[in-house]
């Protein structure tokens, strides 16, 4: 296994849809175990392949919810259903969100409190998995992932506003940036 660097927004993988996994190979579960690494290093509790510069339909995903119950695991060619999102805005408390690909920024972002997240594990089986909570917005975070869409293309103009800032601070939103878990501080 190996840790891989971790792109940070800009690259121009991070903002485009994702092609479908067809080989369910060696290189596929490989891909899987640096992820891994590469998540819990950082650390995360997801991580979707274009964020570390591959352009498939894959996120890891590892969890504690509060009845301790671990959540890990490998969604490939997901699907991801939701209920409809709360109007409003976001508390900054409890609905606040933040992104390896967005190092060191949290933002209050509401999402649907529900999720139904249908996928393949590393052997083509199909799962399904109903999720309510944080585990329901991390797996919406990771799809958008695979959208192209990052969860400040999600925020609402005041936030968008302050990220903006952010990013052109640290000089990101450009191709070829990244972070090495492990080895970069950026405050994850």
């Amino acid at each position: 296994m190996a840790v891989l660097p971790i792109r940070i927004t800009g690259d121009p993988v991070l903002h485009t849809v994702s092609e479908p996994v067809t080989d369910f190979d060696d290189a596929l579960r490989q891909l899987v175990a640096d992820m891994f690494e590469t998540m819990e290093l950082a650390p995360g509790v997801g991580l979707a392949a274009p964020q570390v510069g591959v352009g498939k339909r894959v996120f890891v995903y590892n969890w504690v919810d509060d009845d301790e119950r671990l959540w890990r695991g490998v969604a490939i060619n997901p699907t991801l259903l939701i209920t409809p999102t709360p109007t409003g805005e976001a508390d900054d408390d409890d609905e606040s969100e933040g992104c390896l690909s967005i190092p060191g920024e949290r933002f209050g972002l509401r999402r649907a409190e529900r999720a139904v997240l249908t996928a393949l594990d590393l052997e083509g089986q199909i799962y399904e998995i109903d999720a309510d909570g944080w585990l329901a917005r991390i797996f919406q975070h990771e799809f958008d992932h695979l959208n192209g869409i990052l969860y400040a293309d999600r925020l609402d103009y005041a936030s968008c506003k302050e990220v903006a800032k952010a990013i052109k601070k640290s000089k990101w939103g450009v191709p070829g940036n990244s972070w090495m878990p492990g080895v970069d501080d950026l405050d994850a």
